[in-house]
């Protein structure tokens, strides 16, 4: 049983991985002991390769087992798999034992010129990598246009992807594999049957032809029999002639609009003047909406199936139509497939062997070289590792990198904002959803929208020092991401939560003091606003005086009544305003009599008050300090924190830094500009002074001053120590009483 060595961090136990017996160990590892089981592999500060190559199944996220199986793999691969958790950028390829991985690795630094090199670095992999992918067969299975120098199987290739889609390529360009092959050459070979047929005796009776003649007869054939059965009608019936034929009120409804040769409604019309003899006219006597169709069916089908005619009967359009039936048949049967914009004779060419047999050729000799990729990939995936893998267990397994105050891989880079750099920011994607779960983390949070040139982007930055007073929605500061990349970042929201026990002794009295001025500004500007209307009611009235005036001026006044007494200042006012003065002073009296009472101790009970007005705010604060934790910050991207992960005090102190001279910088108090300085040494005789008074009116002095000076010879029995003496005389008696 290997005997793991643990660290306290955050409030929580973590595993020590130092050396290869801790990493081999770790899949035997109770996962409760694991900081972390799943995070997500976006928004992640480790390249987008190495996650690919940790998340096994491709579903976004990296979990437990995944970084389990990298162990294994590790195990397998490498002499020492210790030598991951010291994330360097080359792999010595004494390191590797896997004989396969050695010798891919000697055959790509051979290729890159360096047969003599005894290490691959991740630059290496990323060079060979890229020449692979960039050459025409990848060994991904997958042809592309520029694979083939052949031009007819370039243009299958093309072709297939127009018709049935493709994927892409290793080196990023749109292709075809044999499952797209396969689909393409199947709506060939459906499309060629049905193609094979139009060579078939009676079906394409006029050639080349047939096909303008059968879509004539098509645009026309509804509308002529439509005339014949009103002829027949009429043959049937005289009377019918009037009732089938247009009548004067729909040739009247037609005209009262501007007529078009493709007028819906003239079309609606019959075809032409009804004959008993039917016999349709094929020349100048045809319902002007459909003369250019029936010219047309006269000149494809009429004259090269029945021969030139200036009228048509029912029995020749029955000839007509009979005649090029199989071919109407032919084109009724026509299969619908992915390939029927492509040229007959350009599908027949595919029908044949040949280009499909390239081209199924083509793809086996690009999945052949999949061998030579997986041994590519499988160095690729050691050097990833030895640059990565480690800084993915300090981020998972534990969190030493972040409470050794390194960035940790979900931190999005530092926010600066009110003389403050936040290093605790994490990204966002949604800021409703993550404040709703944030929120449980029980620190104060900034919501910040980032925009740089046309990218938008959101993050949430803890602030763990100093004070949100000169926070607000709107205030502008910069994001500088992990690249160092700077951001314009603008707060959006704001979560309230206690920050230090120190600010929240303060806040009881800055609260006091904000209702104070929000209150005098209320009053102000409603005084201002009363005066206002005052000055424009006045301006309005001297106004209207004028006018008055100048109309009333010959109008004798009417008479006034007598003024009314000055109202008299009511005495339950002035008693109620008395009382309450009063009781102010008596509470204030008694006060500082029990304040300056405690003598020597007074001190102790002013700090006493202090603490009476902020202890509970200072309680609370450290309660929701004591709890706050960057677990809910991360689940709400999707991590899956094992348990908690404090930020104390102390640490918090580390990821919001105040702002600190130079060492070393010198600076000069002298600020031409500066407010003028409160007369503080007035201030100090000033309460030296009511202290003294206070005293002396209690009575602390009398035994050191003359009889004519205490406060007894003062004020005599109003003195608060004559009502002691009295009390200690009446003690006195009652003892000698009893005895």
């Amino acid at each position: 049983m290997h005997r793991f060595q643990f660290f306290r961090a955050g409030g929580v136990d973590q595993v020590s991985l130092r050396d290869t017996d801790d990493l081999l160990a770790l899949t035997e590892l109770d996962q409760k002991l694991w900081v972390a089981l799943a995070m997500p592999t976006r928004d992640i500060a480790v390249a987008k390769e190495t996650l690919a190559a940790l998340d096994s199944d491709g579903d976004g996220r990296i979990r437990a087992q995944d970084v389990i199986a990298t162990v294994r793999w590790a195990a397998e691969t490498f002499v020492l798999p210790g030598d991951l958790l010291s994330s360097t950028d080359h792999v010595s390829l004494a390191a590797l034992k896997d004989p396969a991985v050695v010798a891919a690795a000697k055959r790509m630094l051979a290729d890159l010129g360096k047969p003599s090199a005894t290490s691959i670095s991740t630059d290496d992999a990323a060079a060979i990598n890229k020449a692979f992918a960039a050459t025409v067969l990848n060994g991904d299975g997958i042809v592309i246009p520029a694979s083939t120098d052949d031009p007819e199987l370039r243009k299958l290739i093309e072709d297939a992807i127009a018709c049935v889609g493709s994927v892409t390529d290793r080196s990023g360009k749109p292709g075809i594999d044999k499952a797209h092959a396969d689909e393409l050459f199947a709506a060939v070979d459906a499309r060629a049957a049905w193609l094979a047929k139009d060579g078939d005796r009676g079906i394409a009776v006029l050639g080349a032809a047939t096909a303008g003649a059968a879509a004539a007869l098509a645009a026309v054939r509804a509308k002529i029999e439509d005339y014949f059965v009103r002829c027949r009608v009429v043959a049937y019936d005289d009377r019918g002639a009037a009732a089938l034929a247009s009548s004067e009120a729909t040739l009247a409804a037609v005209g009262e609009h501007l007529l078009a040769a493709d007028d819906a409604a003239l079309a609606a019309l019959p075809l032409a003047k009804l004959d008993k003899r039917g016999k349709l006219p094929l020349g100048d006597a045809i319902n002007p909406a459909w003369a250019a169709r029936i010219r047309a069916f006269a000149t494809a089908a009429v004259t090269p199936l029945v021969g030139e005619r200036e009228t048509l009967s029912a029995p020749e359009l029955a000839t007509i139509a009979e005649k090029l039936a199989p071919y109407q048949a032919w084109l009724d049967a026509r299969p619908t497939t992915k390939v029927d914009a492509l040229d007959p004779a350009w599908v027949a060419r595919l029908a044949a062997p040949e280009l499909r047999e390239k081209l199924d050729a083509l793809i086996a000799a690009d999945a052949a070289l999949a061998g030579d990729y997986a041994q590519i990939s499988a160095v690729t995936k050691a050097v990833l590792m030895q640059r990565d893998f480690g800084r993915v267990l300090r981020n998972f397994v534990n969190f030493s990198d972040f409470y050794s105050k390194q960035d940790g891989v979900f931190q999005a880079g530092t926010l600066y904002l009110d003389a403050r750099a936040l290093r605790l920011c994490v990204p966002v994607s949604d800021a409703g959803k993550h404040a709703a779960l944030a929120t449980a983390s029980d620190a104060c949070l900034v919501y910040c929208d980032c925009v740089r040139k046309d990218e938008k982007r959101q993050i949430v930055a803890a602030l763990t020092n100093g004070d949100a007073d000169n926070l607000f929605v709107g205030r502008n500061g910069v994001f500088y991401d992990r690249d160092g990349n700077d951001w314009d970042a603008t707060i959006s929201k704001i979560v309230a939560n206690p920050i230090s026990v120190r600010a929240a002794f303060w806040a009881p009295y800055k609260k006091l003091f904000k209702a104070v001025e929000d209150n005098i500004q209320k009053r102000a500007q409603a005084a201002e606003a009363a005066s206002n209307a005052k000055v424009e009611a006045t301006g309005k009235d001297v106004a209207n005086a004028d006018k008055e005036a100048l109309a009333d001026a010959e109008t004798p006044p009417p008479p006034q009544p007598a003024a009314e007494p000055p109202k008299k200042i009511d005495l339950g006012t002035i008693a109620a305003i008395g009382v309450a003065i009063g009781g102010i002073g008596t509470l204030v009296g008694a006060l500082l009599a029990n304040l300056f009472g405690l003598g020597v101790w007074l001190p102790a009970g002013i700090i006493a008050l202090m603490l009476m007005i902020s202890g509970p705010s200072m309680l609370l604060a450290w309660l929701k300090l004591r709890r706050r934790n960057l677990g809910p910050m991360l689940d709400a991207n999707g991590w899956a924190i094992n348990g908690r992960a404090r930020i104390n005090v102390a640490f918090g102190a580390a990821m919001t830094e105040l702002p600190r001279l130079p060492a070393g910088a010198r600076r000069s108090l002298d600020d031409p500009f500066a407010d003028r300085r409160t007369p503080w040494r007035r201030w100090v005789v000033l309460v030296a002074i009511i202290g003294l008074a206070g005293g002396w009116y209690l009575g602390k002095f009398d035994d050191y001053l003359p009889d004519s000076m205490t406060s007894l010879g003062v004020l005599g029995a109003s003195a608060p120590a004559a009502k002691r003496a009295q009390k200690q005389l009446l003690e006195q008696q009652q003892k000698d009483k009893k005895k």
